[in-house]
């Protein structure tokens, strides 16, 4: 009987075993070995302040309107959905132009998937690939790297900056590319988790920067709606570089998270890149549907933003007040470090708050956490829970 080529899984060298391998299951691959899947705490408590959901849900009228429209869309179930979505996409391209200040983009210039991490993802995909580099910023948004994992590309970082601001210039983007001499640059504004907003020319170093080499730059805006007033977008930098892809998402200004819509603007040649990756009729008839109908009552899903936005400076003065560390928020978040008088670790506030009924995210670098805006009586429940978990 032959003997099996495989390596003794005990044996000295040998590479590590696949946890959840069981006989006759096929092992993961040797990268996803070990690996837990991607995801927020999801527990059921009063006061859930973790994953940056807009807490403001549709009026009676629009629910109504939105389950219209994924009546009519439900009639056509039987057949494939428009796999061009165009109409969608003239409607995304009318609200940028009116949110930011832009000229209304081609429709061919707009790419829409399901939420704005399966457009990263199909980014990466026709993008990327082996042999090729990613370039991000640390803190940044923890599904980057899955993103480059999953696609072979390989994912490196640079500093954003130190905190408190995490701020980076433009000397430090073009040593960074300089050095790791990348395909694609992730940049984020404002940030996740840190908050914090770009300053323009940032952005456009890193465009000059890549352009020798035919380099791309993503910027992701999906906390855009939440900048201060006199904050720009990079959209309005499209017209200038075409290695700039701009992307944004209906989960968050416009309380749809469970809609499950993001989009991106760009060339239209980097948008037809992205249509031979995508997968076939990826975008539901029932998601078309939502997403326009929530587009045409913008002024309603938009007219708790400025709200938001108060409460969020409202909760950072509160926090500074209270002696804390406190990143500059242009997002419907705020990142701070605990005071930690007491409690060992941040893990140790992050229980306690839980057990008050309050839950929020440990992320990004020691000490520091991070706790969405959410309803004045949401906020007043964190205030109220951190003096307890984490007393002056």
């Amino acid at each position: 009987m032959p003997t099996s080529s495989r390596p003794d899984p005990a044996a000295p060298g040998a590479e590590p075993a696949d946890p959840v391998a069981r006989p006759g299951i096929p092992p993961r691959r040797e990268d996803l070995a070990g690996v837990e899947p991607y995801g927020a705490p999801q527990i059921d408590v009063p006061h859930l302040l973790n994953v940056n959901e807009n807490p403001f849900g549709p009026s009676a009228e629009l629910a109504a309107d939105l389950g219209r429209a994924v009546q009519e869309a439900s009639a056509g179930l039987n057949r494939y959905p428009d796999r061009e979505f165009t109409a969608l996409r003239a409607d995304l391209a009318e609200y940028l132009a009116a949110e930011s200040g832009v000229p209304a983009p081609a429709v061919e210039a707009v790419w829409a998937a399901n939420g704005s991490n399966e457009v990263m993802h199909q980014l990466m995909l026709a993008f990327g690939g082996p042999g090729r580099t990613a370039l991000g910023f640390a803190p940044h948004y923890s599904m980057y790297p899955e993103y480059a994992r999953d696609t072979f590309t390989r994912w490196v970082v640079a500093d954003r900056g130190p905190a408190p601001d995490f701020a980076l210039d433009a000397d430090d983007v073009r040593e960074a590319i300089s050095a790791h001499r990348p395909h694609i640059v992730v940049l984020t504004s404002p940030n996740n988790p840190t908050g914090t907003a770009l300053d323009p020319e940032v952005v456009r170093a890193a465009a000059e920067a890549l352009l020798p080499s035919s380099g791309m730059l993503v910027v992701d805006e999906a906390y855009g709606e939440f900048r201060r007033d006199g904050v720009p977008s990079a959209l309005e930098l499209l017209g200038e570089f075409p290695n700039l892809v701009v992307t944004r998402t209906m989960s968050k200004a416009f309380a749809l998270a469970g809609g499950r819509l993001g989009y991106l603007v760009a060339d239209p040649r980097i948008v037809d890149a992205v249509r031979v990756v995508r997968l076939p009729y990826h975008l539901s008839a029932v998601t078309q549907a939502v997403a326009r109908t929530a587009l045409a009552h913008r002024e309603e899903l938009l007219g708790q933003v400025e709200r938001l936005r108060a409460e969020r400076d409202a909760l950072f003065d509160h926090l500074v007040e209270r002696g804390h560390v406190v990143a500059p928020s242009d997002a419907n978040f705020v990142y701070f470090e605990p005071l930690l008088h007491r409690a060992a670790s941040r893990h140790e506030v992050w229980e306690a708050l839980l057990e008050r009924g309050v839950l929020i995210r440990e992320v990004g670098p020691e000490p520091w956490m991070r706790v969405s805006v959410g309803t004045p009586q949401d906020n007043a429940a964190f205030r109220t829970a951190l003096e307890e978990a984490d007393p002056r």
